[in-house]
């Protein structure tokens, strides 16, 4: 159960991914990673998006008994997860999306409490409605791996 809130933030990560490959149209401009304004514009978005997942009403139960230690790993994975899924320089070695979440549990609420969390995130940086809409878009083509109670 601790692990699925790092999965949870890792679901934000593996949208981008599908905008970092080379040969698609997004390839002829800058990257995702680029117009989301690099390393450390992604490294402030996560913390903000840790905090709401680690306060919602459902998803903090996935928090709950962490240690600081796991609180900075599950950080960190999160930053070069999407730092490396939208382009960027950064290594993740992490699982996909399925077998990550697979036995959480994860409900349709809980989903829709996680899209509100990077919607609330994502408008709190101003993030340009284009890059937005990319983000909430790859998001959403992962819920069939991650949801799996209606």
């Amino acid at each position: 159960m601790k692990r699925s809130i790092l999965v949870l933030v890792f679901v934000l990560a593996g949208v981008a991914a599908a905008f970092a490959q080379p040969g698609t149209a997004l390839s002829k401009e800058k990257s995702l990673y680029q117009r989301l304004g690099g390393y450390d514009a992604i490294a402030a978005v996560s913390d903000d998006f840790i905090g709401r997942l680690a306060t919602g009403k459902l998803l903090g139960r996935f928090v709950v008994g962490l240690s600081d230690n796991s609180k900075k790993k599950l950080r960190q994975h999160l930053v070069d997860f999407l730092c490396n899924a939208t382009g960027g320089p950064c290594l993740y070695l992490g699982r996909d999306m399925k077998t990550v979440h697979t036995g959480l549990g994860i409900t349709e609420a809980d989903w829709q409490e996680g899209v509100t969390a990077l919607n609330a995130t994502l408008d709190k940086f101003k993030v340009p409605r284009k890059e937005h809409d990319e983000v909430v878009g790859a998001v959403a083509s992962l819920k069939k791996d991650i949801v799996e109670k209606p």
